[in-house]
């Protein structure tokens, strides 16, 4: 009997040992951090300041690697089918959620190819016109749409993204038409804007908060349901357009199979990191609410997030591609 005892136990070590090895060996070489949009928007931003905490936490470098295209798919695509061990992560908007509903057929599947690892945060979009728009408030470029239906160009970081469905879920309710133009990305968005190539947009509130603060951009609402503590003079689009609500969100995940010792050290990390004092101001002066949630409430939030949203897209009749 006591022959037998031992044999399960070395066989137990067996088994064990080498997650044990490996999770204590991690990481041995740098980290790719896949950012499926392009820089200089709200995913690239907030991203980039969590990788420079992780690289100081790990003992290795986090490289930032930007994929954009597609909606995002293309970037998520490549951590989905990356080596699961660890080195390809990513941190992805709400898009991740959208996904499913705005195209006929991705080349992964979200729930069986990526690992939650934590929200890293939630932000609000912002509606921001240029400033020769002569509207200062939400009524009033309602009120001038309706004046000039068809007339009025409305960027997004590309269809199916965040800043997209809030601009057709604003479209929807307000009862005005506005002519969307997608661009590659929220920072190529911007810079459109800033051009006065479009005249409004609703992207994430860290993409624009700097042109917000010179005066390059005129914010005139949020889409979160309260104000935002960042810019607590800016009223909600939800009180003068009831029903309206639309929190973008930003998560980090790795590929689904990785071991799980190193999913937790990842975690782990990725929290530490977020609560560390000079991240959370960071994260604030980008007008963004960290979250830190363990992987479990990271994987339900995703779930309700995706049926959300399936519900909004079809009510908007948004078809997909």
């Amino acid at each position: 009997m006591l022959i037998k005892t031992y044999s399960y136990v070395f066989s137990l070590l067996a088994l064990t040992t080498p997650a044990l090895v490996a999770a204590q060996a991690y990481p041995s070489r740098p980290l790719r951090m896949v950012v499926p949009s392009a820089p200089g928007g709200g995913t690239d931003i907030l991203a980039r300041v969590l990788a420079s905490k992780l690289t100081e936490y790990l003992g290795q470098t986090v490289v930032v690697d930007n994929r954009a295209g597609a909606g995002t798919t293309i970037g998520i695509d490549n951590v989905a089918k990356a080596a699961p061990d660890g080195y390809t992560v990513l941190v992805t908007p709400s898009t991740l959620a959208l996904n499913l509903w705005m195209y006929t057929k991705l080349p992964y599947d979200a729930i069986r190819d990526l690992a939650p690892l934590t929200q890293i945060a939630a932000v609000p979009n912002a509606l921001v016109v240029h400033p020769s728009v002569p509207a200062r408030s939400v009524a009033e470029l309602m009120a001038l749409a309706k004046k000039q239906p068809g007339e009025i160009n409305a960027g997004s970081a590309g269809i199916g993204t965040s800043p997209h469905l809030s601009l057709e879920l604003f479209k929807h309710l307000a009862k005005i038409n506005l002519v969307h133009v997608p661009y590659k990305g929220s920072g190529a968005a911007v810079i459109a804007h800033l051009s006065g190539e479009i005249s409004l947009q609703i992207p994430s509130l860290p993409t624009v908060m700097g042109y917000i603060r010179t005066n390059r951009l005129r914010v005139l609402g949020v889409t979160t349901a309260k104000r935002s503590p960042y810019l607590p003079e800016v009223p909600a689009i939800g009180e003068v357009v009831p029903g309206y609500e639309a929190t973008q969100w930003f998560g980090f995940l790795t590929t689904a199979g990785t071991p799980q010792a190193v999913q937790d050290r990842l975690s782990q990390e990725a929290i530490r990191a977020l609560r560390a004092p000079d991240v959370a101001k960071h994260m604030a002066n980008e007008g963004a609410e960290i979250v830190a949630s363990t992987p479990a409430q990271f994987a339900a939030y995703i779930k309700s997030e995706t049926e959300k949203w399936g519900r909004v897209i079809k009510a908007a009749g948004i078809k997909p591609q």
